[in-house]
């Protein structure tokens, strides 16, 4: 019999800050992260701003860093939202069997020492003739880039790091499945649990490609927001004049556990992780079936797995599903496809289901993205309350669902919010949806 998996611990490093409370409350305000890029110059580039994470010391998180000076940013976010996560569980006063506590994230690349590499490619530059002088860009690299930062830069670099600090010896595990990574090891992680494989798991993800290869990569693809004119509303998920994302960074983290493990403990449940759902588009690299019924099938898989059908109303004649965190990004396709597979999966209760991107404020933090947005639904649930969609204004025709536009929504007069669906979709046609729940005995 499949066990129980429940939510014990929380964490976070986001553009708005790295408290799980003080974000929350920026997020129902409407706030944005969003504005001109600090960590290289990006004056030249067509999309010069970005979300940020601000003000972020590990030394806050963690009483040695040593270990870890010389690791990625990425990989300090990973390692401060962990550390957050691990306290709010109460793990580090309990009795864990390491061999059975495990790690998945979805974690990218690490940042290259880009400063020294640019460098070193124009130490061996020759205008002159327009080619790479190969020994003159060597002896440059060598004397100022480190074979540390070349392994730092792998994308399990940030699990090792995590997997060190916290002697997880069981299952450990990172995917780069793009968008969806965070989404899809929570709900790897979330298996490995109910098939009895692992008594605790941190799950999430961690990414920062704020960088110039990272930008460059993407407004070569015109998938980011150009509008320099105004950073903080470039970011309009569902609006008819949005232009592309905004890229973002940071990391997100919980603690999963069986629910024997967390009640034999006496721990504080959280919430309860209900089903999990993942597909493939088998379509194109970047562009996602137009139909939307990948991720219409993600959705279906995770409510499947939760014992929910899609269009069955409550006794209390509401819908379902009370909350849906959208992957919500801004560009054109993204946006009007993800519509579309909400709308064939409910059919007409899809309107009455709140749907809103906390992209719209934090930018797209790419492959930790799902694990920050699930828990603004793990918060959702707690409080009541869903977040906004902000910067939606001119509504777009073909995007006719609530996205709770510009201000957050008091849903307790109506019951709260018991059931939450948290969607990502990254390119190459991956689609991940996982379902959280209020826990009841």
């Amino acid at each position: 019999m499949s066990k129980r998996v429940v939510i014990t611990g929380t964490g976070w490093v986001t553009p708005l800050g790295s408290d799980i409370d003080s974000v929350w409350a920026r997020l129902l305000k409407g706030e944005s992260g969003i504005g001109p890029v600090t960590h290289f110059d990006a004056s030249t580039c067509a999309t010069n701003f970005a979300s940020e994470v601000k003000g972020f010391k590990l030394s806050q998180f963690l009483d040695d860093v040593a270990p870890h000076e010389m690791a990625s940013i990425g990989t300090h976010y990973a390692l401060g939202a962990a550390a957050q996560a691990w306290k709010q569980s109460g793990l580090a006063n309990a009795k864990v069997n390491r061999r059975r506590l495990g790690i998945y994230l979805g974690s990218g690349e690490g940042q290259l020492d880009y400063n020294n590499f640019l460098a070193s490619n124009l130490a061996g530059w020759k205008a002159e003739t327009r080619t790479v002088d190969g020994g003159a860009w060597a002896k440059h690299a060598l004397a100022t880039m480190t074979a540390v930062r070349e392994i730092e830069q792998e994308p399990n670099l940030a699990m090792s790091h995590v997997a060190a600090e916290f002697g997880c010896r069981g299952p450990a595990f990172n995917c780069m499945t793009a968008c969806a990574a965070s989404t899809q090891a929570i709900g790897e992680a979330f298996e490995i649990i109910r098939h009895g494989d692992a008594d605790v798991m941190f799950a999430g993800g961690s990414h920062s490609m704020i960088h110039l290869l990272g930008m460059t990569g993407f407004i070569r693809l015109t998938a980011m927001s150009q509008r320099r004119d105004n950073p903080q509303s470039a970011a309009r998920p569902f609006d008819q004049t949005r232009d592309g994302f905004v890229m973002g960074e940071g990391a997100g983290m919980i603690i999963l556990e069986s629910l024997e493990h967390a009640r034999k403990r006496g721990a504080t449940i959280i919430a309860e992780l209900a089903g999990y759902g993942s597909t493939a588009d088998a379509f194109r690299i970047t562009d996602i079936q137009p139909d939307g019924r990948g991720a219409a099938g993600a959705m279906a898989q995770a409510l499947k797995q939760a014992g929910v059908s899609p269009r069955e109303v409550g006794t209390d004649g509401r819908p379902p599903v009370q909350y849906i965190s959208a992957h919500g990004t801004g560009t054109k396709e993204n946006d009007k496809i993800e519509t579309a597979a909400v709308k064939a999966l409910f059919g007409p209760l899809a309107p009455k289901i709140p749907f809103s991107s906390v992209k719209s404020m934090l930018g797209h933090l790419i492959q930790a993205a799902g694990a920050v947005e699930l828990i603004t639904c793990i918060k959702a649930i707690e409080t009541g309350i869903v977040p906004p969609t902000m910067n939606l204004k001119n509504p777009d025709p073909v995007c006719d669902l609530d996205y709770v536009p510009n201000a957050a929504r008091d849903l307790n007069a109506e019951g709260g919010v018991d059931l939450c669906l948290s969607n990502s979709f990254g390119f190459g046609g991956q689609n991940d949806t996982v379902a959280v729940r209020r826990f009841r005995d």
